[in-house]
């Protein structure tokens, strides 16, 4: 395969006339002698739906955890929602949320007392906090749920508390990594008609996901390998890049090479 190695196309860039949400400038993090993310050029707009696509290894999830201002860069700089992800990491985590594949949920509290819980740590008080909370229960129909164990409930119902919580206190921009592991088709497809209004109404969202169908519903996506940004686009256009049929092709190909396969 010879595209992983052709620089980023200019052309993929947003235009300057759109208000940007993220804007990282060669972002590097380096763990002992691994190289986990490598001159990372990003320029993400606001209300975009963003994908972060590539194998295990890759640098997602680090790349996340400097956005998100919970580990440092070792070099280069970033700003998220027009916060410095080094010198205003705490300012900016109350300006996003995070979801992960694991939920972060409590099991031996209900529906209820999750979101609950989730809201007053994002500062939510009184009557703030109980019409956001029954206007979260309402849109996700967690309502009818609100007493039952988080224990009891299937991965879709979990993965959609867990969205709630995320964005109790209307955050500015969304990170979800991996939300949809082990979530069925249905649930994961509702999942995305969540994730499109809150685009929509101006949120940005960047999420990481191993299912090609979803890194379709994306705006644009980035194919990051062994650290490193190697493609940059909608996903017609990473395909088109590579010359490859989609984009499930490309990311089957970059995951043979980095696990050293020879293709």
């Amino acid at each position: 395969m010879s595209g992983p190695t052709a620089p980023v196309p200019a052309a993929t860039a947003p235009t300057s006339d759109v208000p940007v949400a993220v804007r990282t400038v060669q972002l590097r993090k380096v763990f002992g002698e691994l190289v986990a993310v490598e001159g990372l050029d990003l320029t993400i707009n606001k209300g975009e739906v963003f994908g972060v696509l590539g194998p295990n290894g890759s640098g997602k999830t680090t790349t996340i955890r400097m956005l998100c201002g919970l580990i440092a860069p070792t070099s280069g700089t970033a700003t998220v929602v027009g916060f410095d992800i080094v010198t205003q990491a705490e300012q900016l985590r109350r300006r996003i949320g995070y979801m992960s594949q694991r939920f972060g949920l409590y099991d031996d509290l209900t529906v209820r007392e999750n979101l609950r819980f989730y809201s007053a740590v994002y500062g939510m008080r009184g009557a703030e906090l109980d019409a956001r909370m029954t206007e979260l229960m309402d849109n996700l129909d967690l309502a009818p749920l609100a007493s039952q164990l988080v224990s009891e409930l299937s991965g879709g119902w979990k993965q959609r508390l867990a969205l709630a919580c995320a964005i109790a206190h209307r955050p500015d921009m969304l990170f979800l990594d991996e939300p949809t592991a082990g979530v069925d088709p249905a649930a994961r497809r509702h999942f995305w008609e969540i994730v499109h209004q809150l685009a929509s109404s101006g949120t940005t969202v960047l999420v990481t996901t191993h299912y090609m169908d979803e890194a379709g519903r994306c705006d644009r996506v980035a194919f990051l390998s062994r650290g490193r940004l190697i493609a940059l686009g909608t996903p017609a256009a990473v395909s088109e890049q590579f010359g490859l049929s989609s984009i499930e092709d490309v990311f089957i190909e970059l995951q043979k090479r980095d696990e050293g396969v020879t293709v």
